[in-house]
């Protein structure tokens, strides 16, 4: 199972968590998240991939965050269109991998994905909800039961402390990952590394690369 650890900022705490052996880390570059990343920090993580996260930015502007933080994968979390993500993929370089993320309530909100078959490497489904994400909640996961469809997927949304023995439980075909955030954090964009540790201890996770 792939760890995305994201909302992360402060150097010492980057570093911290890259040392627990998660798989990618993001940095939020949305200015109205409290998580937002304004500046590159004094340290980048160099054993995980960096995931930049935008919603509905300028296309030149990712492209340049990519360059100035060495980005991996680019995840969109806004209403970004898939004519925008092909042409997104044509400026980035087809070496970026591209993650989508859709906020799901009800099993009518996955079929948004579908016309982004093919054109992106992953899904993300969130929690639908007032936030772009880093709101604390889960949404129904039986709901994902309904699908179907080819693209792999990392389940985010209100993922916390107490929900290892959840996530061991939960079997879908298609999810490879789970995204975590706020729930571990003693502060916006700090995260609780002890908290992690026992988390992950407790999911008796396996460190791997991305297919």
């Amino acid at each position: 199972m792939i760890i995305k650890v994201c909302g992360m900022r402060d150097p010492e705490n980057i570093r911290a968590v890259e040392a627990l052996g998660i798989d990618l880390m993001g940095f939020i570059f949305w200015p109205k998240s409290k998580r937002y990343v304004s500046e590159r920090p004094d340290y980048l993580p160099t054993k995980v991939e960096r995931v930049g996260v935008f919603v509905d930015d300028d296309i030149q502007n990712i492209k340049q965050k990519v360059e100035d933080f060495g980005l991996d994968i680019i995840q969109l979390h806004g209403q970004e269109s898939p004519d925008y993500v092909r042409q997104l993929t044509s400026v980035c370089g087809d070496s970026i991998a591209i993650i989508k993320a859709f906020n799901i309530a009800t099993a009518e909100d996955l079929k948004q994905t579908n016309a982004y078959n093919g054109i992106v490497k992953y899904f993300l489904f969130d929690t639908k909800a007032q936030m772009v994400g880093g709101n604390g909640i889960k949404f129904d996961w039986s709901i994902l039961s309904a699908y179907d469809g080819n693209t792999p997927y990392i389940l985010s949304g209100g993922i916390g402390p107490d929900d290892a023995e959840d996530i061991r439980m939960f079997h879908h075909p298609q999810c490879i990952g789970i995204d975590l955030n706020s729930r571990f954090e003693s502060a916006p964009a700090l995260k609780d590394t002890d908290a992690l540790r026992i988390f992950l201890s407790h999911l008796s996770h396996n460190s791997h690369q991305l297919p």
